[in-house]
């Protein structure tokens, strides 16, 4: 059985974000709120957990994977980014956004999309989601919670319990969120794309 934190919104409590962070580092998989829906996390060097991840959305090895990141300090560390991009994507973050990049090799390979060789980087505004990362201190691998067969984000955290309580180690109940998941946009070729539209405006890529 999984533990269940009721976590403020606006003012996480730092006990249990530091049980969370807790939970993580010692391989445990998270469940929680991001400003698109809900989504499963664990850290970057866990294969296990995110073998578990894999496990629970039925993914195979094209996904792209995202590193949740608390700034775009982070970004040069993890993926390849001409000044171009890096300007556009400065300029819409943090936000409801996944950005699509060439990773490094400072990214596992099982991280990455098998074929392109991506990663996901994505910057949240959710206080809870912001409030682990900077704790954690290196960015969160995450997944958006969208179960097999569903097109949408989960975002009703007593539903996710229903569904999920005895194959996680945490959900994090941060309110009900926003079904739509993140605007996914591709910045690995030499324009970018949006492949995903959702809950970030998808102009300013288009």
């Amino acid at each position: 059985m999984s533990q269940y934190f009721v976590v403020h919104p606006v003012n996480p409590q730092t006990r249990l974000i530091n049980q969370a962070v807790g939970i993580l580092r010692q391989g445990g998989v998270i469940v929680y709120p991001t400003d698109s829906g809900y989504a499963l996390g664990c850290m970057i060097g866990e294969k296990n957990a995110l073998e578990r991840i894999c496990r629970i959305r039925h993914l195979e090895g094209e996904h792209n994977f995202t590193l949740l990141c608390s700034d775009l300090s982070e970004l040069s560390e993890y993926a390849r980014v001409d000044n171009a991009a890096f300007r556009l994507i400065k300029n819409n973050t943090p936000g409801a956004y996944t950005f699509i990049l060439k990773a490094t090799k400072e990214v596992p390979r099982r991280l990455m999309n098998e074929k392109k060789k991506t990663i996901g980087i994505r910057v949240p505004t959710n206080k809870i989601a912001r409030a682990l990362i900077e704790e954690l201190g290196e960015p969160l691998m995450s997944s958006t919670l969208i179960l097999p067969g569903q097109a949408l984000a989960e975002a009703d955290p007593e539903v996710i319990r229903e569904q999920l309580e005895k194959v996680v180690d945490l959900i994090i109940d941060g309110g009900t969120q926003g079904e739509q998941p993140t605007t996914v946009i591709d910045f690995s070729e030499d324009e970018p794309k949006v492949v995903r539209f959702g809950a970030g405006d998808p102009v300013p890529f288009e």
